[in-house]
Parts: C-alpha cells; structure tokens; sequence
C-alpha cells in the first residue's frame, strides 16, 4: 500500500492519509482483513507524527471503512470499494465546493436538491 501526502497541500495531512487509503481501497488495492501499515511505522516512513497517522486512520473508522483493533492495528473492514469511492468523490466534492466560496449550508442545500429534484 502506497501513502502519500503532499506537505504544500491544504489538507490536514490526517485527511490526505485517510484520502490515499480510501483511494488504496477504491483501486482494489486493499480489501478487506486486509492490515494496514502500523501507526508508528507509517509515522516514521513519512517524518510525521504517530498521532497525526492515528487520526488519519481515526477517520477511516468514523466511516466504517476500518476497524482499530488494540493490539492488532487498523484493518479493512469495507466489502467493496465502491463505498471508499464515493466518499472520497463526497471529499473532493467537498473540498471544490469550499475552494468555491460555497458555505456549508449551500453545500448541503446543493446536494438535497439533487437528491430531491422537483418533479
């Protein structure tokens, strides 16, 4: 598995984590009970903090994609990778609309109506 992030960008570097995983799984490259790097170990690969990986990986569990398993590590826990997917489209989707001058409430109000469209 490939993690990578981008010191210039302006996500948080947990989220860019959190992003190169959902990407690692959307690609089929991680599936699940499949483990993911241990924090510390990523940590050091990247010259980051373990805690900045922690929270990273915190996101992943928020949205079911992983388990954190004390003692075992972050595993997989998604069937399919179309979940990971489409959050990270919602992310990108997110992070545009933002860029954009777009408050939260737009964002949303966007996204109801499209779900919602007037007959």
């Amino acid at each position: 598995m490939l993690v990578t992030i981008d010191r210039s960008s302006p996500l948080s570097l947990a989220e860019q984590i959190a992003a190169s995983v959902r990407r690692n799984m959307a690609d089929g490259k991680l599936r699940k009970g499949d483990r993911l790097p241990p924090a510390r170990t990523l940590a050091r690969t990247l010259d980051i903090n373990m805690h900045t990986v922690l929270r990273g990986y915190q996101l992943l569990k928020d949205e079911r994609l992983i388990e954190l398993r004390p003692g075992r590590g972050a595993v997989v826990t998604a069937d399919a990778p179309s979940k990971a997917l489409v959050i990270e489209a919602c992310q990108h989707f997110i992070q545009l609309a933002q860029r954009t001058g777009m408050a939260t409430p737009d964002i949303v109000q966007l996204v109801t109506d499209r779900l919602n469209p007037i007959a």
